[in-house]
């Protein structure tokens, strides 16, 4: 098996690439105790040490270390879980099928195919959570959800992107502050 290891600019981050498909669909975030025990994958790998936190999309695992962790150790190390996985055939999430409507389904599609690529450059993702009355509802995840310019980032180019492409949408909120 392949892994393609990719540095993002927070020295913390890295994302690792497997050939193989690690979720069927969506992303899964792991930060504490609680959200571990979903997955073995992400057990396994916060066993080794060093590890804050996980976020897992269809085709990448983003790792992100403590300050005081170092990458030379922690690599090999990630590697050889993720291989591991793959041998024993697991998922590693349940699947959870929806139903989507025509402009929901537009919507992921958009997201899928020009958004998430470019947010996962930098160690996030982008999830789809609603959409309603012409408002969709996302949740910025990974290294995007603390980041500074994660409000300039959903404006200036998810709203954008997704009002050109989709005139029944006409605006575009970040989970954390739709339910503020």
């Amino acid at each position: 098996m392949i892994i393609e290891v990719q540095e993002t600019p927070d020295t913390n981050i890295v994302n690792f690439f497997p050939s193989e498909s690690i979720l069927r669909s969506g992303t899964a975030e792991f930060v504490d105790a609680k959200s571990l025990r979903r997955s073995p994958l992400a057990e396994h790998i916060f066993d080794l040490g060093g590890i804050k936190s996980l976020f897992i999309t269809s085709d990448m695992i983003s790792v992100t270390k403590n300050d005081d962790s170092d990458w030379e150790s922690l690599k090999p190390l990630i590697m050889a879980e993720i291989m591991d996985y793959f041998s024993t055939g697991e998922e590693v999430l349940p699947e959870s099928a929806t139903a989507r409507d025509d402009v929901t389904a537009q919507i992921i599609s958009l997201l899928d195919a020009r958004i998430r690529p470019a947010v996962k450059k930098d160690g996030g993702d982008i999830k789809f959570i609603n959409y309603a009355d012409g408002i969709v509802t996302v949740e910025m995840q990974g290294a995007c959800k603390g980041c500074p310019y994660a409000m300039r980032t959903l404006k200036d180019g998810v709203e954008r992107i997704l009002k050109t492409y989709i005139p029944q949408v006409t605006e575009v909120r970040n989970l954390e502050t739709a339910e503020e």
